[in-house]
């Protein structure tokens, strides 16, 4: 038996506050010094990275078109072999019939 928990009054939190507008984000962002730890943590972590070169972006983008076009290749080809697995199955049930129904004549 847990006699603490009988005891304990449960503690209302007050509600959220509503998220900053994107206004109040740019407004704290230009209006932040340089030497604030939101611009220099990176630094002092080491996880600074440099801006990658517009060849690298242009490679990323390239690979992230192909990626696009392939994904929806793909999705057509499936469509096209789902058609195809449900002309099968038609087939091999009008087949199954045929084959019963010559089983059935008389020779």
């Amino acid at each position: 038996m847990n006699i603490g928990s009988k005891n304990k009054k449960r503690q209302v939190l007050p509600s959220r506050p509503d998220p900053p507008t994107v206004d109040q984000i740019l407004e704290d962002i230009y209006g932040a010094a340089p030497s604030d730890p939101v611009f220099s943590i990176l630094e002092q972590t080491g996880q600074d990275s440099p801006r990658p070169s517009d060849s690298e972006v242009e490679s990323r983008f390239q690979q992230c078109r192909q990626y696009l076009e392939l994904n929806e290749r793909l999705q057509e080809v499936r469509g096209r072999l789902l058609r195809q697995r449900e002309e099968l199955r038609a087939a091999g049930e009008h087949l199954q019939k045929d084959v019963e129904e010559v089983r059935g004549q008389k020779l």
